[in-house]
Parts: C-alpha cells; structure tokens; sequence
C-alpha cells in the first residue's frame, strides 16, 4: 500500500466517524475543501462512490459502509497497538543489557538495588555482563554501560550513580596478630601483599595512596596474585595477607570484624562509577526506573582530586 492510499483511508475513517467534513477537516488538521479534494480523489481511483454529499449531511453509501466494516478492525486494531507502545514508554519491561568495565563496577552499583528494583518492577529482565576495557555498548547490544566517566563516548550521556569513595587497604585480624599493622605505606615492604593483575592488559597494579596532598604508587610484593576483587577479599578474609579495594567492597567485612583496615589516612579518593547510554537513542523506561533507583543514594564530590585506582602509568 503507498503512502497517499493510507492517507485517504484515515482520511475516510475520519469522515465516516463524524459525517461532518468540518469536524474531520479539524481532527486531520486540514481544511475542509482539502478534505473533501481528498475523498473525492479518493472515489475516482475506486471507481465507486462512497460519501452520499448534500449542502447540510454527509452519509456512507452501501459501498462505503462496506468498506468501513473492513477497515474498523484494523483502525482499532492499530490504535491498540500505538496505546499499547504509549504505556510500554511509560511501563519498564523487557530485558535490560547492562555492560560493567569491571567487576567492582557490578557490585559496587547494581548490587545494592537489584532485588528493590525486579520485586518493583517484574516485568524487567535484567542482563549484566563484565567486560574489562574499552567497549562499544551500541555495537555489542547493551543499553548502557557501567564504569568510570572516561570510559563513556563523547556521544553517550553520562550520569554519576555511586558516591565518589576511597581505597581501602585491609587484613584479617588473624594475619595482624602475626604481623603489625603497617602505619606507612613504605611498611607494606615487610609485608605479604595480595596483588592485583589487571585483567585488560596483564599489568601488576602498583598500590595508590595519598597523604598530606602528595601522590604515590607502591609496588608490593606477596606469594599470591590475582585478578579478580573478590579473590583479593577473600584471600584477606583467610589471612593470606594484605588486600587492595574498594570502601563499599569492604565494608561489610570491617562491619562484621572479619578484616581491618589500615592506612586510612593514605587512602585517595577515587571518582566513583557513572553509568552511560547512548545521548541520541530514546532512554528505554526500565533503564529510567533503574537510573533513578540507583541515584537515590548519590553524594557530592570530594575536594580533594579524584583519580581511578586501578589505572596508573
């Protein structure tokens, strides 16, 4: 079917519905000579007549209730369709691809609200991937990303969803009662650190700390490595020995009395997480809910300088 022959279907629906060619005109949002120009046109193509015209009525001949009959339920049909989308805007549904650039990222983020936000809105499918360094999340079929602001585009929107925080260096109590807690990071040399590989590109992550407005990276040695942040948690928790992380990360641990932190006060701030979507694509309802959910919690930046951890060089 061609534009113009749906055109003048709604055009008919329209006079048909009111029988009054002033009151379509108005609804189409056309003049009423345009519309019956239309209808006419309409009729020469057919080759049947389908609006009986007088100076004062307007009626549907045989032919054009017949044609009506077939047209209404594909009309309402369609109208049921578009009403449909209008709530699904509205409604969160579907399934929601989110892409963290690290592990610390998921948790540290979706986490917390995961449960509060499919027991409000169970419609939602939720589909988190980790996926360390850079990613196009248009090409790979995710409808945001989770990560440091610099990891968005320069056409993606990127919006702060966790408050900026600092490093945290921890150890089990059971290890400290072998060892004394260090009191400087030059002290971690006399210690058993558990490193960090960093999975993008296999490098050992040299440790940040700051302290009195002065910046440093320790390079620390231990019998054990990894690269993945909960490995390093757990390995603390079990007495291995020292572990690099995130406050959120730990806190449930210093909370319980499982680790305990030292070097509090060399610990830098680090910028927080951003989650970022796409700026020219319509943001999806359930990616609004869950933005929203998450930002219940936000916070205001620190004074000091924010860096990323777990990026150096």
């Amino acid at each position: 079917m061609h534009r113009a022959e749906l055109a003048d279907l709604t055009a008919f629906i329209a006079v048909a519905d009111n029988l009054n060619f002033r009151a379509a005109a108005a609804r189409l949002g056309v003049t009423p000579s345009a519309l019956s120009h239309t209808m006419r046109q309409m009729e020469e193509r057919l080759g049947v007549r389908l609006l009986n015209r007088t100076t004062r009525s307007v009626s549907l001949t045989d032919a054009g209730l017949r044609l009506l009959g077939r047209l209404r339920p594909a009309i309402d049909q369609i109208s049921e369709a578009l009403e449909d989308l209008k709530l699904e805007r509205q409604r969160p549904f579907g399934t929601l691809r989110i892409c963290a650039s690290h592990p610390m990222a998921a948790m540290s983020v979706m986490a917390p609200v995961w449960e509060r936000y499919l027991s409000m809105y169970p419609d939602v499918y939720l589909d988190i991937s980790v996926q360390e360094g850079p990613i196009d999340i248009v090409a790979k079929g995710f409808d945001a990303g989770i990560g440091p602001q610099d990891m968005a585009a320069l056409d993606m929107i990127a919006v702060r969803v966790m408050e900026p925080m600092r490093v945290a260096v921890v150890g089990a109590p059971k290890y400290f009662a072998r060892r004394a807690p260090p009191q400087t990071p030059d002290d971690l040399a006399r210690h058993s650190c558990i490193q960090f590989r960093i999975p993008s590109d296999g490098s050992v992550l040299e440790w940040p700390f700051e302290h009195e407005g002065k910046s440093q990276h320790i390079k620390v040695a231990g019998h054990l490595t990894v690269n993945d942040p909960a490995l390093a948690l757990r390995a603390a928790i079990d007495g291995v020995g020292i572990a690099i992380t995130l406050e959120a990360m730990a806190a449930p641990f210093l909370r319980s009395g499982q680790m305990v932190r030292v070097l509090e006060d060399w610990s830098p701030a680090f910028e927080g997480f951003f989650l970022y979507y796409p700026g020219h694509r319509q943001i999806p309802a359930a990616l609004r809910a869950l933005i929203d959910m998450i930002r219940t919690t936000g916070g205001s930046a620190p004074a000091s300088p924010l860096i990323n951890p777990f990026v150096y060089g």
